[in-house]
């Protein structure tokens, strides 16, 4: 049985009754649908048979790595396909009829009323130079809404998702708010139009924990209220096990393994599904060392050289027909429902430790402050308040208010809260790039003040790793001249700054011919990666990480996770990490602090704070995590 054959099983979401699937019609569906690229790659199919169907209030889940496809099935939908590629095969049918054959016109027509979509950079997708009441109406009045009404529904949408009008969003630019807001700025719009489909491409991934839940909550909802279908792109399986109807997951454009979300997740088959459950963090339970994929996900080029499956090259149980033959499709159990791409049947077995996992023991989890005479950097009662619009700056923000700490050589150091808590501020304030209002901060015992000089002391011992990629990337450099920047303020030879590039690339995972690639030609997992390297090249003291997992896969994030932690034992950096991600600061830090409302509420040992918290607000974070069992109802009632 195919995967186009199967209705969309029920599952922990509510959503359409499944008993009704029999008498709907299918909203979407993909027959043998191909995509590959034109000229002399044609034929390396980058999206390979890919078959589904979509019923009306159901949810399909796409999980796999960054190059897996997810997206790109998006652009098939939106006929944005690049330049060079195109469908090569296939059909994909909405309400019976082919977008792929209508008349251009009549698609663009369904664009925003009927299909919608929510961007994976909502930072990028938004004008910076209009504000988000400008956008909005702008949105709108395309949907067709009277330019009267524009303005209450454009509010009333924002409520929806948390963004009340007495914060006054409408009338700010996307660069005044967080990246959690501005994402939950392009859900509302999505939604304004009451769409029969919106294709959600990791829509929650730089959400915090509540935003996430609440997000969640608001697309279930939609869903019950009309009868609204969701593609739901996300690298979380967790999240798809409690999201989504149905969970298929992709590797190298084909659907390796499918079948009803909770049971795909729950009693995973293929080789790869068990291998991005085995690098996801868990937020409850013994600490383990987590276990990257070796290799990287074949690029454009690799794929006509693969003529079996394409997972072959990266899998330990891997057989001799791997190499030669794809295999099918097939039942993983009694029902049929949950299906398998493997050669080995049913129940492959288990693959060994790879990448830096190989390389680490139970010590290198042990992040608590390397032995040292005191510590590297220290945080006295700093705050920052930025300046209102009133007479002379009255009715400013405090972002910042009051915070000391210390971070010991080789320390990590976590900050979690929601969304606009202040934990962005508190880092641009430790690296440098906002001059505080009150308190200082020591380097090295010295108190670090302005000045050329004061600045070149900063970013001799200190990084960041900023939040959004394609922002801090110099969109003309190749790959090799952003990995090794840093490298230009000294007499450094051409072939050690190549050297260079190549063993980061290799650290964070990406194939070497991506080094004469630009930022552009990446996706935005790739272009977390070279974001990462690059503040990596000088292996600096203390490393400032604002959210910089929150765009990866999970595979990818255990690299870049047990890189930091063999960066740690073998150079003594430190990390403060700002992450919405509570199960990478528990598989990270040795001590976490609480953010809410720009000061620290809770903060303390990690597995203290985390496992029996004391402040309420730390509480509720903690209740809005997907639970890794799929039985236990989330998000929780309100």
């Amino acid at each position: 049985m195919l995967m186009s054959d199967l209705a969309i099983a029920p599952s922990m979401a509510p959503s359409l009754d499944p008993s009704l699937e029999s008498a709907a019609a299918p909203l979407l569906q993909a027959r043998g649908l191909s995509v590959s690229p034109r000229g002399v790659l044609h034929g390396a199919e980058v999206l390979r048979a890919i078959d589904f169907t979509l019923y009306p209030g159901r949810t399909l889940g796409l999980v796999g790595e960054s190059g897996a496809g997810k997206s790109m099935l998006g652009r098939v939908i939106a006929r944005q396909l690049p330049d060079n590629f195109a469908v090569s095969g296939g059909s994909l049918l909405f309400q019976g009829r082919d977008l792929l054959a209508m008349p251009a016109a009549e698609h663009r027509a369904l664009l925003g009323p009927r299909i919608a979509f929510i961007p994976q950079e909502p930072m990028t997708a938004l004008n910076p130079v209009r504000t988000i009441g400008d956008q909005f109406i702008e949105h709108l009045r395309r949907l067709g809404v009277p330019r009267a009404a524009c303005r209450d529904r454009a509010l009333a949408a924002l409520d929806e998702v948390r963004l009340p009008a007495s914060r006054g969003v409408m009338d700010k630019y996307a660069f005044q708010l967080s990246g959690g807001m501005c994402q939950r700025v392009m859900i509302a719009m999505a939604f304004a139009g009451d769409p029969a489909l919106v294709v959600s491409d990791e829509a929650t991934t730089a959400l915090d924990a509540s935003t996430q839940a609440h997000v969640v909550t608001l697309i279930r909802a939609m869903q019950a209220r009309r009868g609204t279908s969701v593609i739901f792109v996300t690298h979380d399986l967790a999240l798809a096990a409690h999201v989504c109807d149905e969970l298929a997951v992709l590797y190298a454009g084909e659907v390796v393994e499918s079948g009803p979300a909770a049971q795909v997740t729950a009693d995973a088959r293929h080789p790869y599904t068990r291998a991005l459950q085995r690098a996801n963090p868990q937020l409850a339970g013994p600490r383990r060392l987590l276990q990257p994929l070796l290799g990287h996900m074949p690029g454009i080029g690799e794929f006509g050289g693969l003529a079996g499956c394409r997972f072959q090259p990266r899998c330990e149980v891997a057989l001799a027909v791997c190499d030669g033959q794809v295999p099918a499709l097939a039942a993983a159990g009694m029902e049929g429902q949950h299906q398998l791409r493997c050669w080995h049947g049913p129940c492959p077995p288990q693959m060994s430790l790879a990448g830096d996992a190989a390389l680490l023991d139970d010590a290198h989890l042990d992040t608590t402050p390397l032995q040292s005479t005191g510590p590297f950097l220290q945080v006295q009662g700093i705050g920052k308040v930025y300046p209102g619009r009133g007479w002379g700056g009255r009715g400013g923000v405090a972002a910042v208010r009051d915070i000391s700490f210390d971070i010991a050589p080789g320390e990590f150091v976590g900050i979690i809260g929601e969304s606009g808590s202040g934990k962005s501020s508190l880092g641009r304030l430790v690296m440098g790039l906002e001059t505080p209002s009150s308190g200082r901060i020591l380097l090295n015992g010295q108190p670090l003040g302005g000045g050329d000089r004061e600045w070149a002391r900063r970013i001799a011992s200190v990084q960041m790793i900023f939040q959004d990629p394609r922002a801090a990337l110099n969109p003309r450099r190749r790959v090799r001249s952003l990995l090794t920047q840093m490298m230009e303020s000294r007499p450094t030879l051409a072939s050690v700054r190549q050297r260079r590039a190549s063993e980061l690339l290799a650290a964070i995972g990406l194939a070497p011919d991506l080094l004469e690639r630009f930022p552009s030609q990446m996706s935005g997992g790739q272009r977390q990666r070279i974001n990462i390297g690059r503040a990596l090249c000088d292996v600096p003291q203390l490393l400032v990480a604002d959210e910089i997992v929150s765009g990866l896969d999970v595979s990818v994030q255990a690299q870049i996770l047990n890189l930091l932690l063999r960066l740690r034992a073998e150079h003594k950096v430190s990390l403060l990490l700002i992450s919405h991600d509570l199960a990478v600061v528990r598989y990270l830090c040795s001590r976490v602090m609480v953010m809410h409302g720009g000061a620290v509420v809770e903060s303390g040992p990690t597995e203290q704070v985390l496992s029996a918290p004391s402040h309420p607000y730390t509480r509720s974070l903690l209740a809005m995590v997907p639970p890794a069992d799929t039985s236990i109802p989330w998000p929780p009632a309100a």
